[in-house]
């Protein structure tokens, strides 16, 4: 019987990895032929308004004709026939010799073939210097809209290339891509002035730690009016962590996917002496304990010593045997980060400092160039964008 059991659980596992497989492939190669046929239609759309063969508001003609002998179509708006245009011009280098190769094995390529497209079993193939292992995978695995989004917001191959890789990592739903966009994290990751290097047994494990935090956070879910409302420095960090504990599943998408929050105000009662950290998470990735300590005001040095003292606690008394020694972060208004880089080698915990802003704080260009969520809901339903 129990030789029974065991082969239903092999033949379970092996069907169900199978089918799992088959969904993704599925997935994936809707999603794939989407993009391309965005792709075919934005050459298209380019090549004939950019070089004045249609005249003006041709796209905003092309779109209301395509409504009306397609009744229910979606996705192809005016906005967004020219989010294909961008599209194609953006990535065009991907494109081998700037021809999407075509192939007639099925019914649409004749019509596809006058766009240059190929739904069949085509991929680009990209011969950019120094892009021979761009991701494909992780293109053709996110949607048109998280595309359009990346584009409107970065310049950058090499930036653009690592929000494809993080939307995919960490499954970002539009809402938090935009977020993460807003954040800057790509010119923000490996920034944080730290001691990692010097304090951690493990390389690995000190860069994967270097690259797990940001210098810099945008909390801007922080009641800025009623932070800065008190007088007494104790009290407006206890605002803040109220806010942070009010708003933690935020909190958490902002510091990333792996980490989960203990608590806010944990006790460290260590030889009769009470002492609490401000918030206390675990990090998967890293495998530790993360204290977080929170600044209202700019970084001053007495604070590695607190943090400092709160690390011995933790790993002499509250870490677990399989766990790798607990890591400190200082999250604070503002810092010279050349004062911090020199003054944080002289600890022996792994620490790092890093600051926040609030919405306050964002540049009034960046602000309008953010729609807020309602109005970005609204631009999804009316596009029907994927």
């Amino acid at each position: 019987m129990a030789e029974m059991n065991k082969n239903y659980d092999e033949a379970v596992s092996a069907i169900k990895s199978a089918i799992l497989q088959s969904q993704y492939e599925a997935a994936r190669s809707v999603n794939e032929k989407q993009l391309m046929l965005y792709y075919g239609i934005g050459k298209y759309i380019s090549l004939n308004s950019r070089k004045g063969f249609w005249g003006k508001g041709a796209i905003d003609m092309i779109s209301e004709r395509l409504q009306k002998e397609l009744p229910g179509l979606r996705g192809f708006s005016a906005r967004n026939l020219r989010n294909m245009r961008i599209f194609y011009e953006e990535w065009k280098i991907l494109d081998r010799d700037n021809v999407m190769y075509y192939e007639k094995n099925n019914n649409l390529a004749d019509a596809s073939a006058k766009l240059g497209i190929n739904i069949g079993n085509s991929i680009w193939q990209t011969h950019v210097p120094n892009y021979n292992d761009f991701p494909f995978d992780e293109f053709f695995r996110i949607g048109f809209s998280h595309h359009t989004l990346i584009l409107s917001m970065t310049k950058d191959i090499d930036e653009r290339i690592f929000y494809i890789k993080q939307s995919v990592f960490n499954q970002y739903s539009y809402d938090s891509l935009k977020t993460h966009l807003r954040e800057d994290d790509y010119h923000h990751r490996a920034q944080l002035p730290n001691n990692f290097l010097q304090t951690m047994s493990s390389t690995q494990q000190a860069l994967r730690a270097i690259n797990v935090f940001k210098d810099e956070y945008l909390l801007d879910f922080i009641n800025v009016e009623e932070l800065n409302s008190r007088d007494d420095a104790d009290i407006d960090e206890r605002v803040l962590e109220n806010a942070i504990v009010h708003n933690v599943k935020n909190f958490i998408l902002t510091f990333g996917k792996d980490f989960a929050f203990i608590r806010n105000q944990y006790h460290l009662d260590a030889f009769g002496v009470d002492q609490y950290i401000d918030l206390l998470f675990f990090n998967r990735s890293l495998n530790c304990l993360v204290a977080v300590e929170l600044k209202k005001g700019p970084f001053k040095t007495a604070y590695l010593g607190q943090l400092s003292g709160y690390l011995s606690i933790l790993d002499g008394f509250e870490k677990k045997p399989h766990e790798n020694p607990s890591i400190g972060l200082i999250l604070c208004k503002d810092m010279e980060k050349s004062f911090v880089d020199y003054v944080i080698r002289d600890f022996d915990k792994p620490m790092g400092v890093a600051t926040y802003k609030t919405s306050k704080d964002m540049s009034e260009e960046l602000k309008k160039a953010l729609p807020d969520v309602e109005s970005l809901k609204k631009l999804l339903e009316s596009d029907g964008m994927s």
